[in-house]
């Protein structure tokens, strides 16, 4: 569904079509006087300095100090891009530059009806993107930030909550060289809490907070399950992969291994087939013989039999692309005249029902999806701060696609999403979020 006009890119960590792809969806009006275009990003001092680069950004190497950003080296196949040119003024739209795309084994054999490229990682997803600028300026106004008595949370929170992935990247770079220090254990060592909290996983970015967030997820008693299905549900193969890659560098483990171990019986298996990365590709054409065979073969494995046959359920939604999931569910409701997510509602229950509900929400209305995830962190008894900082800073990635959440938030809540979040936390905490929406 589109709220106001498709995103130009893919939401991050999806990696999925604009939502209308297919003929499939609704359209929701544009809320009268609140969502109009995004400004464009500021991000202070990304121009071209004098003179020509700083020394400090000839390289692309880990940074000194603890691999605290996931454990970046350099990529299979030869050194990263060097910095050899200097992009736009400040204001003008990011820039990145984006190598082919890596050939660990191979990208998997074509699904049913999967044929098409494969799609690259989402910005971010991809440790040889370079962003373009100078970010020293800023990096010395971070150091300054935390430097001597007290902590300017103003100046941190002005300055790290608008750049975008490859720009972060570029900062915390900046930084670590230029002042020999680690920008992450520096905010961690001025600031607390889940202001805290907000500040690490910006600087993180978003490939190396997901890695972050599914080791959390699977440490110490008890899978927390919510975590592990916003990072893996609904990914790309070619982000799917750049998370397994950086979780093996950074956790000496294998992801696969972590996550299995923590589960059980069929959600095993299911976790499974979402971490294979053998999905069907975005660029596939819609194959309707296959659609309705598919239709056919979840109508029996769940409404025209006593039981459930899990494994064809979480087969079929595991492993086609969103859009043709969306094409399911289209095609599922002209046939059957009920809903799908209604009956997988019904026919499971746990963490496998919630995952595969967030499938198939992820697919059919991304946005509505992000918006009903956004008011779960914070209805009820408390706020769950953890799910509102990871989804409120993953969400800010995209800027464009933030905008129709907050528009999809609008329409289902008949609220405003950022008065909201005002009205559930408060102080630094508060600041840091709603300049993330903002």
């Amino acid at each position: 569904m589109s709220y106001g006009g498709p995103p130009q890119q893919p939401p991050y960590g999806g990696g999925y079509p604009p939502p209308n792809q297919g003929g499939y969806g609704q359209q929701y009006p544009q809320q009268q006087g609140n969502w109009g275009p995004p400004p464009p990003q500021q991000h202070g001092n990304w121009g071209a300095p004098p003179g020509g680069p700083p020394p400090q950004q000839g390289g692309w190497g880990p940074p000194p100090g603890p691999p605290q950003q996931g454990g970046w080296g350099p990529p299979p196949g030869g050194p990263p891009p060097q910095q050899g040119g200097w992009g736009p003024p400040p204001g003008a739209p990011p820039q990145w530059q984006q190598g082919p795309p890596q050939q660990q084994g191979g990208y998997p054999p074509p699904q049913q009806g999967g044929y098409g490229p494969p799609a690259q990682p989402s910005p971010g997803y991809d440790p040889r993107a370079v962003a373009q600028g100078d970010a020293s300026r800023d990096a010395d106004a971070l150091r300054a930030a935390m430097k001597g008595f007290g902590t300017d949370e103003k100046a941190l929170i002005r300055i790290l909550s608008k750049p975008d992935p490859l720009q972060i990247a570029l900062l915390r770079n900046t930084y670590n060289t230029r002042l020999r220090r680690n920008l992450e254990a520096d905010i961690k060592s001025e600031t607390s809490k889940y202001f805290c909290d907000g500040l690490v996983a910006i600087v993180q970015g978003p490939l190396g907070h997901d890695v972050h967030e599914v080791n959390r997820s699977i440490k110490g008693i008890g899978t927390k399950e919510s975590v592990l299905n916003d990072v893996l549900i609904g990914r790309s193969n070619a982000d799917m992969r750049a998370i397994k890659q950086a979780y093996q560098e950074t956790f000496r483990k294998s992801l696969e291994s972590e996550v299995k171990g923590d589960l059980s019986m069929k959600t095993e298996q299911l976790f499974g087939l979402i971490m294979a990365a053998t999905r069907a590709e975005e660029s596939a054409p819609i194959d309707h013989n296959q659609i309705d065979r598919d239709v056919q073969d979840l109508h029996r494995a769940m409404d025209a039999r006593i039981g459930t046959d899990q494994i064809t359920v979480c087969s079929i939604l595991s492993q086609r692309s969103d859009g043709q999931v969306r094409a399911i569910a289209h095609h599922w409701k002209q046939k059957y005249h009920s809903d799908m997510e209604k009956v997988v509602d019904s026919e499971f229950s746990g963490h496998m029902k919630d995952a595969l509900l967030l499938m198939v929400r992820r697919a059919t209305d991304r946005a509505m999806s992000d918006a009903l995830q956004l008011e779960e962190a914070m209805a009820g008894m408390g706020t769950k701060d953890n799910l509102l900082v990871a989804r409120i800073v993953r969400l800010h990635w995209n800027r464009q696609h933030m905008d129709q959440v907050k528009r999809a938030y609008q329409h289902r809540f008949k609220k405003d999403l950022i008065q909201r979040v005002k009205g559930e936390i408060s102080g630094d905490y508060e600041n840091l979020m709603v300049a993330c929406l903002t």
